[in-house]
């Protein structure tokens, strides 16, 4: 039985290996917009992981094939994340990412108030 490769965007994760028997894959509608193209094709993929129970759902693109490798990577993150918990590369990223997020969010609340404060000395001056 082959393992399924962490495949994708980042291939730096230590991710679980998957095998193609603990999955079960349909192939649904998709939702959303799209008219008749949506309504009529079944390129939706739900892959659900037997064991852990985890269930995903992509319908990123308009090929089932893109959707079908798309889904397996989702699915790889979220059984590694199920499993290793705050252990997992996935858990690190999150944290990693959240993290920059908050330090960008702060330096740019100083830089307003350092803004502020520049405006209001000018208009003192000007006084």
């Amino acid at each position: 039985v082959p393992l399924l490769q962490a495949a994708g965007r980042k291939n730096s994760f230590n991710l679980l290996g998957l095998t193609e028997a603990e999955l079960e894959e349909t192939f649904v509608r998709g939702d959303g917009p799209g008219g008749q193209a949506t309504n009529k094709t079944n390129n939706c993929v739900v892959l659900k992981h037997i064991p852990s129970g985890i269930v995903v759902k992509c319908h990123q693109t308009r090929s089932v094939e893109q959707n079908r490798k798309r889904a397996r990577e989702i699915l790889q993150e979220k059984v590694d994340l199920f499993y290793k918990g705050e252990d997992s590369d996935v858990f690190k990223e999150k944290k990693a990412s959240e993290k920059k997020k908050q330090e960008k969010k702060r330096r740019a609340k100083e830089n307003l108030e350092r803004k502020k404060h520049f405006k209001e000395m000018q208009q003192l001056d000007k006084k």
